[in-house]
């Protein structure tokens, strides 16, 4: 079996820089375990797998993706499904409806409309799930800062669009250039809570980029997450913190040298937040071919 591959730069428009995704084409015949296997061999964050279907169930339902980290099968995640969109507007384009490339991933239908001849696109998430407020020492506890360093105008909470995690604003991006997950026992103590993983943001003043943030997790750190940027500017839009329909900047990755930047927005209908949209661009920088037997 030959399988094409691609593998690309998101939030970016220059190479090597955002969050690298591996896009492995005509995946239909793969196993479960073989899928796991591959994202294991490229040992990115993710891996996705474009699986065909007949033209009119894809022009109904959307091109089906999985999502694959080196350890399980996600639902749903940002820069896989805004990479592998790019990917397939580039290699396939029967799979482009308008500007509109529709996937079906585990969560649900997602598009990602791309805007003008670039390679920026906008995905949008479903609607968000808020859960309970986080105590505060706690939170400051687990992510190595002090409870001073928390914005007291904006308290923690859990929010998903698909993948839950725990949004945290602090005062400053010097608090945020602090942070220090103690992964251990934040897993337990965030599972307990319905989330995955801590999604630490900060106001940058009035310049531009309009937000920092960072996402650490066992064994790394992440340049970029579009599924935590859309939690994040839901909930910014539910707490007052951005107005609704907005757009903002999000810019993630500073620290590990792989800068990517995150345009978000969301609205507040009759005071739910809806439409939450989160777009960048996608630079390509390697294709190539899996041999399997």
């Amino acid at each position: 079996m030959e399988l094409d591959y691609f593998v690309v730069d998101v939030f970016t428009e220059t190479a090597l820089q955002g969050n690298p995704l591996a896009v492995v084409m005509n995946g239909g015949g793969l196993s479960t375990a073989h899928m796991q296997a591959i994202a294991k061999e490229f040992n990115l964050s993710e891996t996705t797998f474009v699986q065909r279907r007949p033209a009119d169930v894809e022009r109904a339902e959307g091109v089906r993706v999985r999502i694959f980290t080196t350890q399980e099968e996600l639902n749903f995640a940002g820069h896989p499904t805004l990479g592998t969109a790019s990917v397939l507007r580039r290699e396939a384009p029967e799979a482009v409806q308008g500007s509109t490339v529709t996937l079906a991933l585990n969560v649900g239908p997602v598009p990602v409309v791309f805007k003008g001849e670039g390679s920026f696109g906008e995905m949008t998430q479903r609607d968000p799930e808020f859960g309970a407020g986080l105590e505060v020492g706690a939170v400051a506890r687990l992510t190595g800062l002090a409870t001073e360093d928390l914005d007291p105008t904006l308290p923690p909470q859990v929010a998903s669009t698909g993948t839950a995690f725990a949004i945290v604003a602090l005062r400053s991006v010097a608090a945020l250039a602090r942070l220090n997950v103690n992964q251990q026992e934040a897993t337990v103590w965030l599972r307990e809570r319905g989330a995955r993983w801590f999604y630490v943001l900060a106001r940058t003043g009035h310049t531009e980029p309009a937000w920092r943030a960072r996402m650490q997790f066992n064994g790394g750190e992440d340049p970029a997450t579009g599924s935590a940027a859309g939690c994040a500017i839901g909930y910014l839009v539910a707490h007052g913190a951005v107005r609704s329909g907005d757009h903002v900047q999000i810019r993630q990755g500073v620290e590990m040298g792989r800068t990517s930047d995150l345009f978000v927005a969301a609205d507040l209908i009759s005071g739910k937040v809806a439409n939450v949209r989160v777009g960048g661009s996608t630079v390509l920088v390697a294709k190539g071919q899996l041999f399997l037997q």
